[in-house]
């Protein structure tokens, strides 16, 4: 079949044996496929034949010049030489480790020779040393133009790549193309064939807004579309519904001390509708740091309980998952229900017993940890499962978790990373979303005031006063130990600081330490044994230190809105006023100026993660790619908003065809194939 030639390994093309393959696998190009999707990232300019009077040092050139001598030496090591000139002047061709027959073939005497490469200066000569291309003039077209740049590795130098690609772009079959020529037309998009040639040869592949570029970007969202609408599709299978009459939540909601928030009904309301219907639930709770996702969650688990049916609350580390734990026990401590906690440090005899009560059906609620999630974990009814804080999940994680119940297993995730609506299509478009947009009523807005670097000296009184009242203090910075090359703020040099002024009653935690240490140090903060804890980035998401009203961040400006925003959201968890202060050195750029003020001025996360995107740029959102959501290869959230609108559209009017072979080439084309054909739910 000829879309077969595409989906071919590497090494079946010509001149590419075992250790070419080697190197190309380091590139991640296993397939011919992948040669296609490697677009080049500039070119280099050979169109130019220059004089040797004309030459420019250190730059890339292209002459015309003859053969006058050539030397080989007689000791090893020393390099060949082969001396060339024109009309205006001489040049040294150098060549090192190179076998004299091979030289004596490409280089004869007075004959022409174009030659293009990288021009030296040496004992008043010009040279070049090993040049990029050598050919005579009857073969000159090849060399003399713009040559497109890719990305390479050790081992593979451009000529060889070149070789390799044109072989690829200059055999690809002619594809029947997915989209018809009405639809191409009519949203200016170019034929599929037309645009990878054009992305190889032109310099299409810079401009991400050119036709080919964003025919490219059609095609990696639409697939992406495909895919998560398949999975939509297969896990929202028919179910049992759950009955209930909300008697053991409307219980709990009336022992609350505080009502829940408009926005907490509405998304209750939007799960219990879930829970009752005759279709899977696969939903995702969205909510700003502190804006009660939790409790909504508990009062679906007490529903589901009273239908008959188990739970799972799953969170990603010990302490937050203890947290939820200590959490439940308060609000079903009326109620009837059994809950139990299971983490990789439980005991075998308690694991034991644990996992003979699930399978009996004797513990209605388990929290805990992934552990939850073992092969030997069998639940006797199991019902809903919750997990917190797992953004980190792609689209086969999410399948693979919805089979773990069965048939009538709903599924809810929840996460505190407000999402970009462009973004939230493209990760989120297999799952129903629910926003929580409102703070608990009690809750006080931070105040968030900014501070240059060198005026730290004011703050200590206010440090000091608030360490006296027995209140808690984040103080975040950017990096592990002091880098020369990086005037960033050192978290281990700043605990030194602190600890001193305010001795045996500051932490550290930072990436590098053990998880047991780690969550040690958490631990005591937590039972307030200290009252700063000094901190990079890896504050743990979703851990409620209600104690804790003031965060201090250092380089303020080197962060994004998003992250900043979720650092301040580590305080204001209690009924105190809380303050979040963000030092920054001079000379700020306008940007870092913009967020700062954004930040000062709004605590809406969904806004604020929209202001990022837009100053940001999706490239650089290293909020979002640290919360596990990766990058596209081509389609950008921000240059591409009308794209990503344009896909969604098209996969929903075309979701039907899916299995037709055109759609099956471009699943396979962007790896989503595989995610599409797992094992049914």
């Amino acid at each position: 079949m000829k879309k077969d030639f595409i989906f071919n390994e590497v090494n079946k093309l010509k001149g590419v044996g075992p250790q070419l393959t080697k190197y190309l696998k380091k590139k991640k190009i296993e397939k011919v496929k992948d040669i296609i999707l490697n677009l080049p990232y500039s070119e280099t300019d050979r169109s130019k034949i220059s004089k040797l009077d004309k030459l420019e040092i250190g730059k890339i050139q292209t002459i015309k010049v003859i053969v006058k001598k050539i030397n080989f030496p007689r000791i090893r090591n020393l390099p060949a030489k082969i001396f060339c000139e024109d009309e205006t002047g001489k040049i040294e061709i150098v060549y090192f480790n190179s076998r004299e027959g091979y030289l004596r073939k490409l280089f004869k005497l007075n004959e022409y020779v174009v030659i293009s490469g990288k021009i030296n200066y040496f004992n008043k000569k010009y040279q070049m040393t090993n040049p990029d291309y050598v050919t005579t003039l009857e073969n000159q077209e090849y060399v003399v133009k713009n040559i497109p740049k890719y990305n390479l590795t050790q081992g593979i130098n451009e000529k060889k790549y070149r070789l390799i690609s044109e072989q690829v772009i200059d055999n690809i079959p002619d594809i029947t193309d997915w989209l018809d020529l009405h639809f191409k037309n009519k949203n200016n998009l170019l034929n599929w064939n037309e645009s990878i040639k054009k992305l190889h040869k032109t310099n299409d592949g810079k401009n991400k807004q050119s036709k080919s570029f964003r025919r490219i970007v059609f095609d990696e969202l639409c697939a992406n579309f495909f895919t998560l609408s398949d999975n939509r599709k297969r896990i929202k299978k028919n179910k049992l519904p759950k009955k209930f009459l909300k008697k053991k939540s409307n219980l709990i909601v009336k022992d609350l001390p505080f009502f829940l928030t408009k926005s907490q009904e509405i998304v209750l309301k939007e799960i219990n509708e879930d829970l009752s219907s005759n279709k899977r639930m696969f939903r995702i709770v969205q909510g700003d740091v502190g804006s009660g996702k939790t409790i909504v969650s508990l009062l679906a688990i007490s529903n589901v309980i009273e239908s008959g049916y188990q739970c799972a609350l799953m969170a990603p580390t010990e302490i937050l998952a203890k947290q939820h734990f200590e959490l439940s026990k308060k609000i079903y401590k009326d109620s009837n229900i059994k809950i139990d906690f299971l983490s990789g440090k439980t005991e075998t005899k308690n694991r034991k017993e644990i996992l003979k009560n699930l399978e009996t059906g004797k513990i209605n609620l388990l929290i805990g940890t992934h552990a939850l999630f073992q092969k030997k974990i069998i639940f006797k009814k199991l019902g809903l499962v919750v997990i917190d804080e797992q953004h980190k999940f792609g689209v086969k994680q999410r399948s693979e978790l919805a089979k773990k119940g069965g048939n009538n297993c709903d599924v809810l995730l929840m996460s505190a990373t407000p999402i970009p609506r462009t973004m939230m299509m493209s990760l989120y478009g297999d799952m129903d979303v629910s926003k929580i947009t409102e703070k608990p009523a009690k809750r006080k807005k931070i105040i968030t005031l900014s501070k240059p670097e060198k005026k730290i000296n004011e703050i200590w009184p206010f440090i000091k006063k608030q360490v006296d009242k027995q209140n808690q203090i984040f103080w975040v910075c950017p990096l592990i130990e002091e880098s020369k090359f990086l005037d960033y703020s050192s978290a281990k040099k700043k605990y030194d600081i602190i600890n001193k002024r305010f001795p045996n009653k500051v932490g550290l935690i930072h990436g590098a330490l053990e998880k047991k240490e780690k969550e040690n140090i958490l631990k005591r903060f937590l039972k307030k044994d200290l009252s700063i804890l000094v901190s990079t980035t890896v504050i743990e998401v979703g851990i409620d230190f209600p104690n804790a009203n003031l965060i201090i961040i250092e380089n303020a400006n080197k962060f994004g809105l998003a992250q900043l925003h979720q650092l301040r959201g580590r305080v204001g968890r209690g009924e105190k006023q809380s303050n979040c202060i963000l030092l920054f050195k001079d000379g700020l750029s306008k940007n870092a100026i913009k967020r700062i003020k954004i930040l000062k001025k709004s605590d809406d996360g969904f806004f604020i993660a929209e202001e990022d995107l837009k100053l940001r740029g999706f490239g650089d959102l290293i909020g979002y790619q640290q919360s596990g959501i990766k990058n596209f290869r081509f389609a950008d959230p921000v240059v591409h908003e009308d794209l990503f609108k344009l896909a969604e559209k098209y996969v929903h009017d075309n979701h039907e065809y899916i299995n037709d072979d055109k759609y099956t080439f471009l699943l396979k084309l962007f790896d989503r194939a595989e995610i599409i054909n797992i094992e049914e739910i």
